[in-house]
């Protein structure tokens, strides 16, 4: 199994991985299959299922179908053109995708929202089709966006593929947290140095550092974005933003030595709610696994870079790279997506990522990493995905703040031991995967139970 440090932290755009940025890679996809088809287009159509459908709207799922089918891609993407691009479709009712014709598609009626079952092969279900001049369908594919930004069409997730191996050789290809520790101990290497040699079968030293340096930048511009804008997030809950307003208190308590000690708490909490307010807002972001868990682990990096003595930059690689392999268990034996195994598999995974990758950087072993991140996920098992008016906001935001402050507690506790314990990671990825199976639809990011009703949101 090889998960790239890139495939767990993608640059894209939110408020969410599975229902933003998936929808607009699914929309690519299919204009790429629809370049290379004899066929002749004269529109395109497409319709939601599932939970694309249902938490759609609040998720900007039909926005970042709209687009995709326009070309537009999540790691380049450009707001402003965004929102002119929009305008245009809506006028004119048609999209211009490069080196494809003018295709009639009207938002109105030609992308349906259907609340029905959903399509049998993933929660997040989504058909695209084009039609001829006589509106006939002469090309159509299913696809799946599984979470953080993975999409796989009907026939790769029927196929496995993404678990199937990829034919690569890797110096340690481990696919449970126990091949981990074994590899780990014969090797005498840590989690990072492991992952590292991973990737430097796809890329040089040199490209490696670069493109994790960019990924901790974009991240680290996230949070300072948040710290700094205040005002009102869209859709229609009337959410103000928190961010700038705790962290100005935090930043004039600075030297008064008259705050408590779980203020610290705080300084936390509030690198992950900017990030997640940025989110919410449709803003650039890293999924860390996934945008709607993205605060978690640049907070923990930003907590652990600027309030712990010793820190440095030089060890952000580390983080990163321990964090992603830890993230790459869970997504290979579990799933990183809301709506398959609620938001435990979402900010629970993101705290075992953060968890594992400040234990590491901390100087614990291997053992203790595993630990950390045992931990982490152990406390968040069971956590629904149901957000209010299926906006990327309540709880979500807050929920990032509390999943930085319990991995760092986890870090801090398996530090406090020697590595044993009771619980392996390989059971606790298990347990999440058997949980959310048996989870109610109802709290697996429908907006159908939970806080989504019992919260007025209108």
């Amino acid at each position: 199994m090889f998960l790239s440090v890139f495939d767990m932290f993608k640059v894209g755009v939110g408020p969410s991985s599975s229902h933003t940025m998936g929808p607009m890679v699914a929309g690519a996809r299919f204009l790429n299959l629809l370049r290379a088809s004899p066929f002749n287009p004269a529109g395109v159509r497409g319709s939601l299922h599932g939970s694309l459908a249902f938490t759609g709207v609040g998720h900007a799922t039909d926005r970042a179908t709209i687009l995709g089918l326009a070309g537009f891609l999540p790691e380049n993407y450009d707001a402003a053109k965004a929102e002119t691009t929009l305008a245009e479709i809506r006028s004119t009712k048609t999209v211009h995708p490069e080196g494809l014709p003018e295709l009639g598609f009207d938002p109105d009626s030609d992308l349906v929202f259907d609340y029905g079952p959903a399509l049998p092969g993933h929660a997040n279900g989504m058909i695209l089709m084009a039609t001829d001049s006589q509106g006939d369908v002469i090309l159509q594919e299913t696809y799946y966006s599984i979470g953080g930004g993975f999409v796989l069409t009907e026939k790769e997730l029927a196929e496995g593929a993404a678990k199937k191996p990829s034919g690569v050789a890797y110096p340690f290809p481990f696919n449970t947290a126990n091949q981990m520790l074994a590899m780990a101990e014969e090797s005498g290497k840590t989690i990072a140095e492991m992952k590292r040699a991973n990737e430097l079968v796809h890329r040089s030293h040199a490209e490696l550092d670069y493109d994790m340096e960019r990924i901790w930048q974009v991240m680290n511009d996230c949070i300072e974005r948040g710290l700094i804008t205040d005002g009102i997030l869209p859709g229609g809950l009337s959410v103000r933003r928190r961010a700038k307003g705790i962290h100005d208190a935090l930043v004039a308590e600075q030297g008064m030595n008259l705050s408590a000690p779980h203020i610290i708490n705080d300084w936390m909490s509030v690198y992950a709610m900017a990030v997640n307010e940025e989110n919410a807002a449709g803003g650039q972001v890293v999924t860390a696994p996934t945008n709607g868990a993205a605060g978690v682990v640049p907070a923990v990096i930003r907590y652990w870079l600027d309030h712990v003595p010793g820190a440095t930059s030089t060890r952000v690689a580390d983080f990163m790279l321990t964090a992603a392999a830890i993230g790459g268990l869970v997504k290979h034996n579990a799933s990183i997506s809301g709506a398959e195994c609620g938001c435990q598999a979402e900010v629970g995974s993101a705290a075992a990522m953060a968890a594992a990758g400040l234990c590491a950087v901390l100087g614990g072993s291997v053992k203790q990493v595993e630990n950390a991140a045992e931990i982490a996920l152990e406390h968040h098992l069971g956590m629904t995905c149901d957000p209010v008016k299926g906006l990327v906001q309540v709880p979500c935001i807050e929920r990032n703040g509390l999943g930085a402050i319990k991995a760092v507690s986890a870090a801090s506790l398996s530090l406090r031991g020697d590595g044993t314990h009771l619980v392996p990671l390989d059971s606790a990825i298990e347990t999440m995967r058997q949980t959310g199976e048996d989870m109610s639809e109802k709290y697996k990011e429908t907006s159908l139970g939970g806080l989504a009703v019992n919260v007025p949101n209108c």
